[in-house]
């Protein structure tokens, strides 16, 4: 799990302009946006400002003053699962389009533009895992990683990789690294030989309720101490905190249920 988003290990801040497939924002839909606020607020000290506002109310969190993630308001009306959707980078977010519906994705929205800030698309891939397409224009992206309650990594939950993988491969121009000689089935995605997400096939594990679907790992300085503090602002654990090769990590969901993971990385 290696931030590769071209960011001053120094500083935080990240770079002007993603390359094309680069994880570049992570975006959530909810019901009440003014709760939500609150939780990840206290949880990772966000602040928040208002637009672009093309998909209805949203608002952009901020950490120390740069962009980090967005949040914004399902329309009433329809029932959708909350849930943390990763963007990646685009030049062209309608030939994105383009080849995500070739590959046999769909496009649900757009593409349209979002202000003065980018054009985008919201797809899913054949499996069903919704994402998005971000071409950036005045918005760049995330502003800031390596530094607690940034994005620091994405993992797609799906049945199995072999299908799937090939789908980001051909849309994004991914290079695909299997796991080799383990029993798990994982794809890490890669871009210019950096890792910059992973493919998790987990067959019948996968939640019922959720199907094939995208998780954002969060930077925490201390996954016990953030767990608890997730559950004293209304939200759930899913998947207790544990040591992994990568850090200690635990998953889960805020009071609307979408479900992130909280990682405190090896340095």
């Amino acid at each position: 799990m290696t931030d590769a988003r071209g960011s001053d290990s120094r500083t935080g801040k990240t770079n002007a302009r993603p390359a094309p497939g680069t994880p570049c924002w992570v975006s959530l839909m909810v019901h009440g946006p003014a709760a939500t606020h609150d939780f990840y607020g206290a949880l990772f000290g966000w602040e928040f400002r208002p637009g672009p506002q093309q998909l209805g109310p949203y608002a952009r969190a901020l950490l120390d003053g740069r962009e980090v993630a967005g949040i914004g308001q399902l329309p009433p009306d329809r029932q959708l699962p909350t849930a943390w959707t990763p963007y990646f980078a685009s030049d062209d977010v309608d030939r994105t389009a383009g080849t995500v519906r070739l590959c046999g994705g769909t496009i649900g929205v757009g593409p349209l533009d979002a202000a003065e800030a980018g054009r985008m698309a919201l797809g899913s891939d054949p499996a069903g895992a919704v994402f998005g397409i971000w071409q950036a224009a005045a918005h760049r992206g995330t502003g800031i990683a390596g530094v607690p309650g940034t994005p620091a990594w994405n993992e797609l939950l799906t049945y199995e990789t072999a299908g799937v993988a090939k789908f980001y491969e051909t849309v994004f121009g991914f290079e695909l690294l299997p796991e080799p000689a383990t029993d798990r089935d994982y794809v890490t995605l890669r871009l210019g030989g950096r890792p910059v997400a992973g493919i998790h096939g987990v067959g019948d594990a996968l939640p019922r309720d959720r199907g094939p679907h995208w998780t954002t790992y969060f930077e925490v300085a201390d996954t016990d101490e953030s767990v608890a503090r997730v559950v004293g602002l209304g939200g759930h654990v899913l998947a207790p905190a544990h040591d992994t090769p990568h850090g200690r990590v635990a998953t889960v969901a805020d009071p609307e249920g979408a479900r992130f993971t909280l990682l405190r990385g090896d340095r």
